[in-house]
């Protein structure tokens, strides 16, 4: 038995901790706010109706994490939610995106904020409440620490939740940003009405200008075709719990983005990293991820960006 702590008691924090107490673990589950509600309630507001084992010990207090931190928060608000605890020696960080002020990735924040930790990244084509529901499921552990990776792999891992390692953190986390961005531009496409066949042309060529940028920024293509990259990019663009996926729907559907948002509670990730992906792929052609930045900015229209895209020079593939 290990002893986790899992910071964020959103619906991801949630079903990651009911995993890790599923996986034989004991675990305190830290909620920024409401700690006490769902301590009584066995039950995150985020994730309704998946009960809370009795294991877990829910909390607000930091103090009491432990050496092994799972840090379950949005990519935006992980400099803050690192800063100010008390040395971590694991670090296992679930965010996917770019940080928009600094245009750092999950762990070169861990880096800045946790320089005495070792970390790696958790990521792939997982839904919260599959999860939580016990589902069969896959993901990736990517570092550079191979001992760290197989800890966790051994801690997390069930029969139903099955976990490969990776070396190639920086491929692993550019997935996780850039998958959010194309699903943004998938469901903008379905929402308009243009068909399966333009989703399909779309995902194919999102999953080329992610090759792209994985390697010019010292990644292998080969993390790609994983499931942290092809598989977290399939789950995001078809499934109908994805916030991007379902985000770029109503865009296409024709509501604003600030109509979108303000009746929303949880994070769409994709809205903050696109502008973000953009500018760290600085000289890297990202053509869909360039027409989503400029559509959420209001510099451009959905059928403006879908035409400036069909009207490309053609070449081979």
């Amino acid at each position: 038995m290990s002893k986790i702590a899992v910071l964020g008691a959103g619906a991801w924090g949630t079903a990651l901790a009911i995993q890790a107490a599923r996986a034989g673990n004991e675990v305190v589950l830290w909620a920024r706010d409401g700690a006490e509600t769902i301590a009584a309630s066995r039950e995150s507001p985020r994730l309704p109706g998946h009960h809370l084992p009795d294991s877990i010990f829910v909390t607000g207090d930091a103090a009491t994490l432990s050496d092994t931190v799972i840090a379950a928060v949005p990519t935006q608000s992980l400099r803050a939610a690192l800063t100010g605890l008390p040395d971590i020696r694991h670090l296992v960080i679930c965010a996917k995106g770019i940080e928009a002020a600094t245009l750092r990735l999950p762990l070169e924040i861990a880096a800045e904020v946790q320089p005495n930790a070792v970390s790696a990244v958790l990521t792939g084509p997982n839904f919260a409440h599959e999860i939580a529901s016990g589902l069969p499921a896959a993901a990736v552990v990517a570092g550079l620490d191979q001992a760290m990776r197989e800890a966790v792999a051994r801690s997390l891992a069930t029969p139903s939740f099955r976990l490969y390692g990776s070396d190639d953190p920086v491929g692993a986390q550019l997935g996780g940003a850039a998958k959010n961005v194309v699903a943004i531009a998938a469901g903008a496409v379905t929402g308009a009405g243009l068909g399966e066949n333009a989703r399909a042309a779309l995902m194919t060529r999102g999953l080329a200008e992610l090759a792209r940028l994985t390697v010019a920024l010292g990644g292998r293509a080969e993390t790609v075709t994983g499931l942290s990259g092809l598989g977290d990019l399939l789950l995001t663009c078809t499934g109908p719990a994805s916030r991007n996926f379902s985000l770029g729907l109503a865009l296409g559907q024709g509501e604003t983005l600030a109509t979108i948002l303000a009746g929303r509670r949880a994070v769409t990730e994709g809205v903050a990293t696109a502008p973000a992906l953009v500018a760290r792929a600085k000289g890297v052609e990202m053509p869909i991820c360039e027409a989503v930045a400029a559509l959420l900015e209001g510099r451009t229209t959905l059928r403006e960006a879908i035409a400036a895209l069909l009207a490309r020079p053609r070449r081979d593939e």
